[in-house]
């Protein structure tokens, strides 16, 4: 049955996932979403999680009322991270044929949306993506008693078999003996970094904004925005902790702080991944995106590993880890990939192994990267919102090509000069740009040409 003509345009539908205001993505949207779900994959037994997002609950019930109509048999794993649900579908021990994580990550309050997988939590393609979309443009909105109607679902607990994975991957003996603070933001991390503690008792934990809120009293949970760090920071010089770990909703990114209460940004951080990683398989690819790439590449060769540039985005890491073998892939966003987690993104496994690695070098954070921050200074990643990206890229292009030493398209422009380079690309969520610039070792040229880049952007 085809629905009413207004009903034919979505935005929620994005290049990879779904993700939309409130006011499109409704509980009705949902239960199409469910249906047209599984009319596409067919899935047997499908696992849903959501973050702590006060539109979760009705929205969570309209999509496992509308899998349950498409013949689907549905588990809810509550309230838990991104990862959890693609635990849920790599595991061995279980048999989800699909899993739907309901959240909007970072996104302000008033959105929402879903990141979907299928077997072995190898996540929906753009394709499936469109296809959905499509597929639901044909069904008709739920009526109010449908929508209505008691739910009858299974629950299940997976937390400690998550969390023994996340043993078997950095050993608890293997961590040292730190002061931790972690902050989760009032995000799903809080009540898993609780059930965390017992499985790694050397740690002294202290836990800030652990109480999951979706009003999220305290701003959406979103670190890598420079606004948001202060807080964290301050409590990290407070309590006296070695290493400091916020996260955002739904935990799949966390972002690490020394001592000092200072910022780390994730890119230097997949360096000491990448070792630790190759260590368990020497000589293995890792991937990497293209915003920064320098320190990352100079960083996998000194280890002898493989470094393999690929496409920014969760779907294409994911797939490139598969099709390659690559032990470990890391964006400069603080999404961090592990072979022996499915090939999938976590926000557990890093910080746990950094303390590892620190453990091993007895040093501290600021001093592991102290040498790659230097050798590499970087700008931060600076978003513009702007009407016409393409024809942004573009001017931008033409400006710069002519003096590049190297030039790539893979996602966005990315131009390489002798001492300094950069890549320009467009979010795949968000009406932006986005900017990240990064020199071999001169912080002042860095700020001259992103100054410069960013003129040149404003005045398009």
């Amino acid at each position: 049955m085809t629905t009413s003509t207004h009903d034919n345009t979505f935005h929620c539908f994005k290049t990879y996932d779904i993700r939309g205001q409130l006011s499109e993505l409704t509980p009705a949207l949902a239960y199409r979403i469910g249906l047209a779900f599984c009319q596409r994959f067919r899935p047997k037994k499908v696992a849903v999680g959501r973050d702590p997002r006060l539109s979760g609950p009705p929205l969570v019930k309209g999509l496992t009322l509308g899998l349950q109509a498409g013949g689907a048999e549905v588990t809810h794993l509550g309230l838990c991270g991104t990862e959890v649900v693609y635990f849920s579908c790599f595991s061995p021990k279980y048999e989800f044929d699909a899993g739907i994580m309901v959240t909007a990550s970072h996104n302000p309050m008033d959105y929402n949306g879903m990141k979907m997988v299928g077997p072995n939590a190898v996540p929906c393609s753009g394709e499936d993506v469109r296809a959905l979309e499509e597929m639901v443009k044909q069904i008709a909105p739920p009526s109010a008693e449908i929508l209505d109607a008691a739910l009858e679902v299974k629950e299940m607990d997976l937390s400690e078999d998550y969390l023994s994975h996340l043993c078997d991957m950095v050993k608890p003996e293997s961590v040292g003996r730190w002061k931790v603070l972690c902050d989760s933001g009032n995000g799903a991390a809080g009540p898993w970094v609780e059930k965390l503690r017992t499985h790694y008792p050397q740690l002294t934990i202290e836990l800030v904004n652990g109480e999951p809120d979706g009003s999220f009293p305290r701003g959406v949970p979103n670190p890598l925005l420079p606004e948001n760090r202060n807080f964290t920071a301050s409590e990290v010089v407070r309590s006296g902790a070695d290493l400091g770990v916020a996260w955002d909703g739904d935990f799949d990114r966390c972002f690490l702080y020394d001592n000092e209460g200072n910022f780390v940004d994730s890119y230097y951080l997949i360096g000491p991944l990448a070792e630790y990683c190759l260590k368990q398989e020497p000589g293995a690819p890792v991937l990497y995106d293209p915003r920064l790439t320098w320190c990352t590449i100079e960083s996998v060769k000194k280890l002898n590993g493989q470094p393999l540039l690929c496409r920014t985005g969760h779907v294409f890491l994911k797939q490139m880890m598969k099709e390659t073998g690559a032990v470990y892939g890391g964006e400069m966003s603080g999404h961090h990939y592990f072979k022996e987690f499915g090939n999938c993104d976590s926000g557990m496994l890093p910080w746990l192994i950094i303390l590892s690695v620190l453990k091993e070098k007895n040093i501290s954070l600021k001093d592991l990267i102290e040498e790659a921050k230097r050798n590499f200074p970087i700008s931060g990643e600076i978003n513009r919102t702007v009407e016409d990206a393409d024809r942004v890229l573009e001017k931008v292009r033409s400006e710069y090509q002519a003096e590049a030493i190297a030039a790539s398209d893979i996602d966005g422009v990315s131009l390489e000069f002798e001492k300094w380079r950069f890549n320009l690309r467009k979010s795949n969520t968000e009406p932006l740009i986005r900017l990240n610039v990064e020199s071999r070792g001169d912080e002042a040229l860095v700020k001259e040409k992103t100054e410069e880049l960013l003129g040149l952007i404003e005045s398009i």
